[in-house]
């Protein structure tokens, strides 16, 4: 028996796709049948062929096929690279831009998600207005959401800020429901309860107890968006690459 793994160099529409990339995103895809031109190779090699990870486009211009156009949804409009291969967000959009696209992820950056207007309602009034606002109050023990946004506070340095530049909201459910945030945007980098300060770059909605785990290691970002326990709003780039930082929280969580 021979055993390969088939993976798309560019993104492959599909309701996923659609739902992580926004209206439009199509765009910037390719057909599945790219995938089944790209199995029926593999299929049809020897069991000698085993223990490969394939990428259908280079294993497609092996076989002699050089024109792809016939696989993308818009023929001639630039592609986004699979955002699980080892491709630098910033990458994509600057590459993509260069050939006269607006990459759909980008343009949803260029969106206020969140504006927060009016007074801060976590924020102290009369004489105690100008007082550090504290996000985790003594007088209750925290649980573990709290304590996870108390470790990831800790870990942030200006390092991380300068290499992420990105705001995140979460709407979590549950025993710790309710809005909280990273800010690795911001001087210094924040985390705690309510509102992001300013605007938000992503949104993240799940359950508070699949928060801890994906923070943890226990839960990869990717499984719990594909089986619905995470949805993302807002730019796709950023979300990704949280994801890739979660793995130094992993290992001090």
């Amino acid at each position: 028996v021979a055993v390969n793994a088939l993976w798309p160099q560019t993104a492959i529409y599909t309701s996923a796709m659609d739902m992580l990339g926004g209206a439009g995103v199509e765009k910037q895809c390719r057909k599945t049948d790219i995938l089944a031109d790209a199995a029926y190779c593999i299929l049809s090699k020897p069991k000698s062929f085993t223990g490969n990870f394939i990428i259908d486009e280079v294993l497609l211009r092996e076989e002699g096929i050089k024109n792809f156009d016939e696989y993308a949804v818009a023929p001639g409009y630039p592609l986004i690279p699979d955002f699980f291969l080892d491709v630098d967000p910033d990458t994509i959009a600057m590459k993509m831009e260069a050939q006269g696209a607006s990459p759909t992820f980008k343009e949803e950056k260029k969106q206020d998600i969140v504006k927060n207007e009016g007074p801060d309602k976590t924020q102290a009034e009369g004489p105690d207005r100008d007082k550090p606002h504290v996000h985790f109050a003594a007088d209750k023990p925290p649980g573990p959401v709290a304590e996870t946004f108390k470790l990831i506070k800790r870990m942030i340095n200006e390092d991380i800020v300068t290499a992420t530049q990105g705001v995140y909201q979460f709407e979590l459910s549950g025993e710790e429901g309710g809005t909280w945030f990273i800010d690795l945007k911001n001087k210094g980098g924040s985390a705690g309860i309510g509102e992001a300060p300013g605007k938000v770059d992503v949104i993240m909605n799940m359950s508070g107890s699949d928060f801890v785990k994906m923070f943890s290691g226990k839960l990869k970002p990717t499984m719990a968006f594909m089986s619905g326990k995470l949805t993302i709003r807002g730019d796709v780039a950023l979300a990704i690459r949280l994801e890739k930082l979660m793995a130094q929280f992993n290992s001090k969580l």
